[in-house]
């Protein structure tokens, strides 16, 4: 069975979430992790720092390198990359996690938040992929795995919050860009989940139960599928978690539910 013991997996905003599930999970199999996030010290409000999530990586079976970087600050993607390169050798995956949501219509959002959420989610996903490509396209196993869901351009998906959803489609447009231009070089895919999970950003979703939730765990189970897959033509998919888990075998779904037996919320842009 292929595993990630000793390969180099470069995700931003690991520090916590769905980002820090899918670095432990790389961990159990002696991955090199470098988590690049901004959040250094402790937050006042956010639990979790690039430091803390380290110490968990180490404690889980792998190797970690705590990195501040700000996805929008393309000197400190440039200089973590160089750091993460010296560390470990190389980069073989690149998981663009780092993501910014405000879920407002267009007259309650305000340029500062437009601005954040292009420059995290499209402009920080682009120059990250730009700034490790050069290694990837050195490894037997080069990866990028964007966290955005599948382009539909169903009216209602924009409707309520437009300016997020550019956002977040502008990161999916990097994986159907970059599939085809690093064909057969470097595979590129994305995942999103089913059902809302429980992380932080939670309270940027109105009206969303907790209870009604899946915990990260999930997340990280079908990366490390999609990671550990073979076939050098597996890129440009468009991957939803339950489905990636299913098609592994998966038919307890139970243990990811932060309440068993509770219905749950599905989440954005899924018909």
């Amino acid at each position: 069975m292929t595993t990630l013991n000793n390969r180099t997996l470069f995700i931003t905003g690991a520090s916590r979430g769905i980002g820090k599930a899918i670095a432990l999970r790389a961990a159990r199999d002696g991955a090199n992790i470098v988590v690049a996030s901004k959040t250094d010290k402790p937050h006042q409000k956010l639990p979790g720092t690039i430091h803390s999530a380290a110490d968990e990586i180490i404690a889980a079976g792998g190797q970690a390198l705590a990195l501040r970087m700000d996805v929008r600050d393309e000197q400190s993607v440039t200089d973590a990359v160089s750091a993460a390169v010296e560390r470990f050798g190389g980069i073989d995956i690149l998981v663009n996690n780092a993501s910014a949501i405000n879920l407002t219509g267009t007259l309650d959002t305000p340029a500062r938040r437009f601005d954040l959420m292009f420059s995290v989610n499209v402009r920080g996903t682009f120059i990250t992929s730009q700034a490790c490509l050069p290694h990837l396209l050195q490894s037997e196993h080069a990866h990028i795995l964007n966290l955005a869901p599948p382009l539909n351009l169903d009216p209602r998906w924009f409707r309520d919050h437009v300016a997020y959803t550019m956002a977040k489609y502008g990161m999916s447009m990097c994986v159907l860009g970059m599939a085809a231009e690093f064909e057969g070089k470097v595979r590129v895919n994305a995942l999103w989940p089913r059902t809302v999970i429980a992380t932080a950003a939670l309270k940027m979703i109105p009206g969303i139960d907790p209870d009604t939730c899946r915990k990260p765990d999930i997340m990280a189970d079908a990366a490390h599928y999609v990671l550990t897959r073979t076939d050098p033509n597996y890129s440009g998919h468009f991957l939803i978690d339950e489905n990636v888990l299913r098609a592994a075998g998966v038919t307890d779904f139970d243990r990811y539910a932060v309440s068993p037996g509770t219905q749950l919320a599905p989440d954005l842009f899924l018909d």
